[in-house]
C-alpha cells in the first residue's frame, strides 16, 4: 500500500488570528476552530491547513501530511528513514514521521483504527 497524496498542511504560528487572517485572505475557509488557540481551513476540495499557536520562544514549523488509508497495512519501502513510528494523536489519527533524502520531515497520517 502506498500513500494516498497530500492531505493536510499542518502550521505553528506565533498568532492563530493573524495566520487565519491570511489564509482567509487568500481564499481559505475556517471549517473549524478550538478554544486553544488553532484550527482547520479548507479552500474547495484542496487539502486542508490545520494552524496551531506555539509560544513566542518556539521556531514555527511546517509539514506537508501524506494521507495513508491503514496504517496497520501500510508497507513502506526499506529506503525511507523513519524518525517515529505511528503514533496515535490527540485529535483521532496515527501519526508517523519520516525523512526525505535533502533532511526535510514528511508526516503520514492515517485513521487510528478505534473509530474515535
Amino acid at each position: 500500500m502506498t500513500t494516498q497524496g497530500i492531505d493536510a498542511v499542518f502550521l505553528q504560528t506565533h498568532s492563530w488570528g493573524k495566520s487565519a487572517k491570511f489564509f482567509q485572505g487568500v481564499g481559505y475557509e475556517i471549517e473549524f476552530a478550538t478554544d486553544h488557540n488553532s484550527g482547520q481551513l479548507r479552500r474547495g476540495g484542496s487539502p486542508y491547513l490545520f494552524i496551531a499557536e506555539v509560544p513566542e520562544t518556539e521556531t514555527p514549523r511546517r509539514h506537508v501530511v501524506l494521507a495513508v488509508a491503514d496504517a496497520d497495512a501500510f508497507d513502506l519501502d526499506a529506503s525511507v528513514e523513519v524518525v517515529s513510528g505511528w503514533e496515535d494523536t490527540h485529535w483521532g489519527t496515527r501519526l508517523m514521521t519520516v525523512r526525505d533524502p535533502d533532511g526535510r520531515e514528511w508526516k503520514l497520517q492515517a485513521p487510528n483504527g478505534t473509530g474515535q
